[in-house]
């Protein structure tokens, strides 16, 4: 067979050659714009020669800090193709964070949104391998800023060569992105990802039984552009001709309902976070879902009820998924088998409730205290992955000896798995209650509650204990309708015929809020603190 490399530029010239004229809709702070892949192609290519033109060269790196917009996606292929690294730079962490990852990953060229700006100027004074700062403004003159020396985004592309050639002999195996993990403990890690993996791990999305992304498509990435390549949905989109609906900033609930009805939205990606939102608005609300088939939920468990809300109440099917940083992150997918259509209501949506089977081209194994589990669904493990778009180390540091061993991924995910090859995610290590030398799942406590209909939000955390080493205690945002009336007594009643007795949190909080991390999931972490304060002072 052929040698033919896996790199990027095929992506984005496939675009460009057979589809031209689909569309790119980009939300901006100015409102919307809309592109043809043929006016992306040439942006993408002019974009590529203007950081060529700032000394940008193969392997050095260059820092995004930007919503999901035309420009953001233009630096995705602009900089890969060009032989450089992209680094989406997660604006949601902490500046302490974000000057500690621009510096790790030794970004050369940083590309800026305006409204990022006051961050950035809070970082500049640690930053110490930035030599340029690209403005992606709407506005023809570049805002009033301490950064130095600033260049206007549009302004470079207008001076630039749209007949830019990218380099042709790049390595497939050669990195392509870096993205860092939210860090809910110490500095934030590093992955990279290869022209090859990213490719790979593209063609993925686009099998049937995965999410099927195909040209027929009209994809809206609510996952940030900043975390984990917004699951690879722009990659593929762009390589199979998928037309695109970039939200921007600051988007609501409401905004999302309305960009889905008027653009005719096929399919979305987002945590389960903003699929509470866009829950609630469209109970609220009068909307024309129908032509979404299908909403992938990822980045934790989303609780049944809103898969069921989803399914049953808007029709709208809902598509479980699990992945990480570290995998690029597309692993398991919850597609029902053919036999599986078969069933009645609620075990099809029991099976829809967990994160699904492997998508083809990886491989797992469940590894329990005496080896691997048994595909019972009910026996625990850590989740072990490899596969040719998992990563096999972190960026220059330590911690890679812990997470990757023996040639696997070690999740620090506990899960089931079943007869049918279903995966559950239980907990994370650390999150699992251990009491009375047995194992409670706090995810399973939470979709339990968070299924009650006064319910907004449900999170489950250990607190120590005397007797039983560890007691489960759950914090739970209840609607607003709700409040003040749904009582604790309720919710245990609700609870005590799901679970065995020892699993009934000890105590169950009224919180306004749970914290949550820079990609909205809970930030267990926080929360124990907030929680055992709490039992210390009632005693």
């Amino acid at each position: 067979m052929m040698q033919t490399p896996l790199t990027m530029t095929q992506m984005i010239e496939r675009a460009e050659k057979y589809f031209p004229k689909k569309q790119v809709v980009s939300r901006t702070a100015s409102g919307i714009h809309r592109f043809t892949y043929k006016q992306i192609a040439e942006r993408t290519r002019r974009l590529a020669d203007s950081l060529t033109k700032l000394g940008v060269t193969k392997g050095e790196r260059v820092g995004t800090l930007a919503w999901n917009h035309h420009r953001h996606l233009e630096a995705y292929f602009a900089i890969p193709c060009m032989g450089a690294v992209l680094h989406t730079v997660n604006i949601r962490l902490t500046p302490q964070h974000i000057s500690y990852i621009i510096n790790h990953a030794e970004d050369k060229v940083l590309l800026v949104d305006p409204d990022i700006l006051p961050l950035l100027e809070r970082c500049a004074p640690e930053l110490k391998t930035v030599k340029a700062y690209i403005i992606m403004t709407d506005e023809k003159e570049l805002p009033e800023t301490t950064l130095s020396p600033v260049y206007h985004y549009e302004k470079l592309l207008a001076e630039a060569n749209p007949e830019y050639r990218y380099p042709e002999d790049i390595d497939e195996n050669a990195p392509a992105g870096m993205c860092y993990t939210s860090a809910t403990t110490g500095n934030p890690k590093g992955v990279v990802y290869s022209h090859r993996g990213i490719v790979l791990h593209s063609m993925a999305l686009g099998l049937a039984d995965s999410a099927a992304l195909s040209e027929k498509d009209i994809a809206l990435p609510v996952v940030p552009m900043f975390h984990a390549n917004a699951w690879g949905m722009p990659f593929s989109a762009v390589w199979f001709g998928t037309s695109l609906v970039l939200p921007g900033p600051y988007f609501t609930p409401k905004l999302l309902a309305e960009l889905i009805e008027q653009e005719r939205v096929t399919v979305t990606a987002g945590v389960p976070t903003i699929w509470l939102g866009l829950l609630k608005e469209l109970d609220e609300g009068s909307y024309d879902m129908s032509s979404l088939r299908g909403v992938l939920c990822g980045g934790s468990a989303a609780p049944k009820g809103i898969i069921k809300a989803f399914e049953q109440r808007h029709k709208i099917p809902f598509m479980h998924a699990y992945g990480m940083t570290e995998t690029s992150p597309l692993v398991v997918i919850s597609t029902l088998k053919s036999y599986q259509e078969e069933l009645d209501a609620e075990e099809r949506l029991e099976l829809r409730a967990k994160q699904g089977v492997l998508v083809p081209g990886l491989e797992i194994k469940i590894v329990g205290k005496d080896g691997e589990v048994a595909w019972d669904g009910a026996e625990m493990g850590e989740l072990c992955i490899r596969g040719p778009w998992i990563a096999s180390e972190y960026y220059k540091d330590e911690r890679t000896e812990e997470a990757f061993r023996d040639g696997w991924l070690h999740t620090g995910d506990v899960v089931t798995i079943d007869e049918e090859g279903f995966v559950k995610i239980v907990d994370r290590t650390k999150d699992l209650i251990k009491s009375g030398g047995e194992w409670i799942s706090s995810v399973d406590l939470e979709n339990a509650l968070m299924a009650h209909e006064a319910v907004f939000e449900a999170a489950v955390v250990a607190v120590p204990h005397e007797q039983w080493q560890e007691r489960p205690v759950a914090c739970v945002v209840l609607k607003e309708a709700n409040k003040g009336k749904t009582t604790k007594e309720e919710l245990f009643d609700f609870l005590k015929p799901q679970f065995a007795k020892w699993w009934i949190p000890d105590d169950i909080l009224f919180i306004e809020e749970i914290p949550k991390t820079s990609v909205g999931k809970f930030l267990k972490m926080a929360l124990r603190d907030q929680v055992q304060q709490e039992v210390l002072r009632k005693g």
